[in-house]
Formats: C-alpha cells, sequence, structure tokens
C-alpha cells in the first residue's frame, strides 16, 4: 500500500513499557524490515502511556531502543529538562511532537529549544492545523528549524504573514 501511495515515509507507535510493548516493537520490526527491503524510512514514534513518565530517561531509552531496531529517525515528545542527553543518545535523526496546542509564540520556542538542544526538525500536527493562521505558522516554524531564527523573530513572521491573509480576505 505504502509502495502504491508513493508515501516519502512509513510511521509506527511503539510503546517501551507499555502493556502492548511487546506487539508494538514486532509491528515496527516488521516495518522497519519492509521499509529495508524496498527504500522507505520508518519513522518510530516513542508513545508514552498516560501513566509513564514524560522525562528525559524514558526519552532517552525509549528512542535508543527504537533506534537499535532499525528505524530510519525518531518522534519524540521535547522535555526541557536534558533534552541534548535524548538526542546524544540516539544514533538516529531525533524530531520532536508538538505535542498539546500551545500558543503560537509557546511553540515556536519549544521548536527553537529543541533544535538548539540537537532535534533536526519538528513534527508538528494541532500547533499548525489549530493555529489561527496555519500557513503562516508553517512558515514560521519553517524559519525556526531550517534559518535558526529565534522565537521573537520567527513570532514576528507568524504575525506579519497572518496580517497579509487577513488583508486578502478583506
Amino acid at each position: 500500500e505504502a509502495i502504491r501511495l508513493n508515501v516519502a515515509a512509513m510511521a509506527v507507535q511503539v510503546f517501551i513499557g507499555g502493556k502492548y510493548e511487546t506487539q508494538s516493537v514486532h509491528n515496527m520490526t516488521r516495518l522497519v524490515d519492509l521499509g529495508n527491503r524496498y527504500g522507505i524510512p520508518v519513522l518510530g514514534v516513542t508513545a508514552v502511556g498516560k501513566d509513564m513518565a514524560r522525562d528525559a530517561t524514558y526519552m532517552r531509552l525509549a528512542s535508543r531502543i527504537v533506534a537499535e531496531l532499525g528505524v530510519t529517525y525518531v518522534k519524540t515528545y521535547y522535555v526541557p529538562k536534558d533534552f541534548d542527553t535524548v538526542v546524544a543518545s540516539c544514533p538516529v535523526p531525533i524530531v520532536i511532537a508538538g505535542g498539546k496546542k500551545l500558543p503560537e509564540l509557546e511553540a515556536l520556542t519549544m521548536a527553537y529549544n529543541a533544535i538548539q538542544d540537537g532535534a533536526a526538525g519538528v513534527d508538528m500536527g494541532r500547533n499548525i492545523f489549530q493555529s489561527e493562521a496555519p500557513v503562516a505558522m508553517i512558515k514560521a516554524l519553517r524559519k525556526v528549524v531550517h534559518e535558526k531564527a529565534k522565537p521573537k523573530e520567527a513570532y514576528d513572521l507568524f504575525l506579519s504573514e497572518k496580517n497579509k491573509m487577513k488583508s486578502k480576505k478583506s
């Protein structure tokens, strides 16, 4: 199906330390094998159960496990304290999850801090599509990730782009 759809990558959640750890690891390794066979990268998503700690110790362990089992890159939560150690312990690139909806400046600040701590990028959903101006938010995030812009500079771009869009609608 992935080949038919001409996907750029496939993703799988892995519940390290959770009730479905074994099944999710099996799912991931099968997907990694198929991805390797057909040249399709696999993103391992470190899923955290509701009763589990979202700290650097867990993120280091979960990220390292999925990387060692063959994923091309890892998606995990950004933890402000010691995230650089999460990146340092993982042999493949890490992108951060956007998490819950944040005000735009806070989301841009989180992305900036993650990049400064060594993340390769961000994988945000609701912080973009639930934004007041999703296209402006994508442009601002791009500036943070690819141009290393500081959060305030990216937020100013967000506001400028948002205002341009309002003007066009008027």
